[in-house]
């Protein structure tokens, strides 16, 4: 049986594959490996438990909160909220546990519970694999210690989170939003009511556009895995830009004034030279992944900014942030993290920083994503294969070599398998289109030869 934790919590089809009996388990599993660690030592301990819109968050919800006041543990529901709202308040509340129902960008069907420790950061792999164990212990049969009376957890809701959320964003912003007029795009999901707001609060004229949740509809052909109505809308408006969020809203792609996509690697560009201005890019250091454009790494050399790569996935961009002390990481997907005023990515902030650079030059931002030139970039997925051995085959390495040799310094291959499904991916950049995929499909026929 496989690692039920992901990257990113335990994940599935709800009420097939995480089921309310998994849901509940699982948050049991967790009250009591977090008292094993320690974790409640001397005081009663609290949770903060919101969800995204989904229908299934309601009943998921539910047996989340059963199972954490069964073991003991006060709750404090916040209802609907971004994921890095609850990361927030379960650190700006001195709870000991925080617990995000959500999917994220995945199908409504889908939907997933996720951890957060004392502070509103990650839990530890460790911790994690504890949890799983202590679950599937006692999920064959092995019966609980539970406590009774006034020894079970109380259920509170707390309305104030919203609020309290909103006003953090708004309150580390390094300037106001007076004169810009932005589209949301909120995905039916998670942010729906808190970008809006906080975009207001921050002084911007607002237009919405997905940010009527109906429990159905998450991400269904909005977000930011859905540009086009976000594109259509800022120039019907004729707004100064859009950002687009996920369903948990811990992610953030934007478009200009034109409708041209700026993705991540452009917002990480643009935040990078404002908070190097600012003083506050500590260690003149940005974090990001292998999969990040090599448009994104020139310019940031031209510019004077260090780039640490890291393996993809925003926890390894986290974790090299956390252990080199640096403000400032993210994804080409929108996942931006600024350590300084969250412990996760913030979809929310992050159109707010970006949104605030624009009004604190008066420049576009398509002139200020501009520094950097997205080159071409062409992914090919190769299936049937045996990914375990791309890394060690002697023949696949020479035809990197060979590939890296014929595109120069304006050009890049990466091979690496899949760590979700049975493929290895091939990405190639190039200066011209034609070539990248040329040396793409090339290089995707020697995986194939070599591996399958």
């Amino acid at each position: 049986m496989g690692r039920l934790f992901g990257t990113d919590g335990v994940r599935g089809v709800a009420n097939a594959d995480l089921t309310a009996e998994m849901a509940l388990g699982l948050s049991v599993a967790a009250a009591h490996v977090l008292a094993e660690a320690g974790t409640f030592k001397g005081h009663r301990p609290v949770a903060v438990v919101g969800r995204d819109p989904r229908a299934s968050g309601e009943f998921l919800e539910a047996a989340v909160v059963a199972g954490l006041a069964s073991a003991g543990v006060d709750v404090l529901r916040v209802g609907v909220l971004p994921t890095p709202a609850v990361a927030y308040l379960t650190g700006a509340l001195g709870a000991d546990l925080g617990v995000m129902l959500s999917a994220s960008h995945n199908p409504m069907p889908d939907n997933g519970v996720k951890f957060f420790a004392r502070g509103g950061h990650k839990l530890a792999d460790e911790l994690e694999d504890r949890i799983e164990s202590t679950y599937r212990e006692h999920a064959s049969g092995e019966p609980w210690d539970r406590p009774t009376g006034a020894g079970v957890g109380r259920v509170k809701e707390y309305d104030e989170g919203f609020d309290k959320y909103v006003a953090h964003l708004v309150g580390v912003l390094p300037n106001r939003l007076d004169g810009l007029k932005v589209v949301i795009d909120g995905a039916h999901g998670a942010a729906a009511r808190v970008s809006p707001e906080a975009f207001a609060r921050a002084g911007a004229e607002v237009v919405t556009i997905a940010t009527e949740p109906d429990g159905l509809n998450i991400n269904d052909g909005c977000g930011s895995t859905h540009l086009e109505g976000l594109r259509a809308a800022v120039v019907e408006h004729g707004a100064d830009l859009g950002v687009a969020h996920d369903g948990d809203a811990d992610r953030c792609l934007a478009v200009d004034a034109a409708g041209e996509e700026i993705d991540g690697d452009q917002i990480l560009s643009v935040l990078a030279l404002g908070m190097k201005e600012a003083g506050t890019l500590r260690g003149n250091t940005v974090v990001a992944t292998v999969m990040s454009n090599l448009g994104f790494k020139l310019a940031m050399e031209r510019e004077g900014v260090e780039l640490l790569q890291t393996a993809v996935g925003d926890r390894y961009v986290l974790e090299e942030m956390k252990r080199g002390g640096y403000s400032l990481g993210g994804e080409q997907s929108g996942h931006v993290i600024v350590l300084d005023h969250a412990t996760t990515g913030d979809g929310t902030l992050t159109g707010l920083m970006l949104a605030a650079r624009v009004a604190a030059t008066g420049r576009p931002l398509a002139e200020l994503a501009g520094v950097m030139r997205r080159l071409p970039q062409v992914l090919v997925n190769v299936r049937d294969v045996d990914k375990t051995r791309v890394s060690s085959s002697a023949r696949l390495a020479t035809a990197v070599n060979e590939a890296e040799k014929e595109l120069g310094e304006t050009g890049r291959v990466l091979l690496r398998s899949s760590g979700t499904e049975p493929l290895v991916r091939v990405m190639v950049e190039a200066a011209d289109l034609e070539q990248a995929r040329a040396v793409a499909q090339r290089l995707a026929d020697e995986v194939k030869s070599a591996l399958g």
